[in-house]
């Protein structure tokens, strides 16, 4: 019988189910202002992770303007805050 780490246990558990991206975006949420800055914290409506596509949601038309233009930065930064290539496309709504 194999023997795992409680951590180890959760690991595989999310890995293979369907709440890893609902904790991974409570994740990126928690770091959201370190990654981005308060303005575009202040001003994001919410972050949803569907597959490897990031929805960063905001009702603001000049700050979806600027997150458009800087979606190469964002999807660096949220994969090197989570340590994993996890996002691969980001998409304003």
């Amino acid at each position: 019988m194999a023997e795992f780490s409680i951590q180890e246990a959760m690991q595989e558990f999310l890995r293979k189910s369907r709440l890893k991206s609902g904790i991974q975006a409570v994740q990126i949420q928690d770091v959201w202002e370190e990654l981005m800055g308060k303005t575009i914290a202040k001003y994001t409506n919410s972050i949803k992770i569907i597959g490897s596509t990031l929805f960063i949601i905001s009702d603001v038309a000049p700050l979806k303007n600027e997150l458009m233009y800087q979606k190469e930065i964002i999807i660096e930064r949220v994969n090197e805050a989570m340590g994993e290539k996890l996002i691969k496309e980001v998409v304003i709504q």
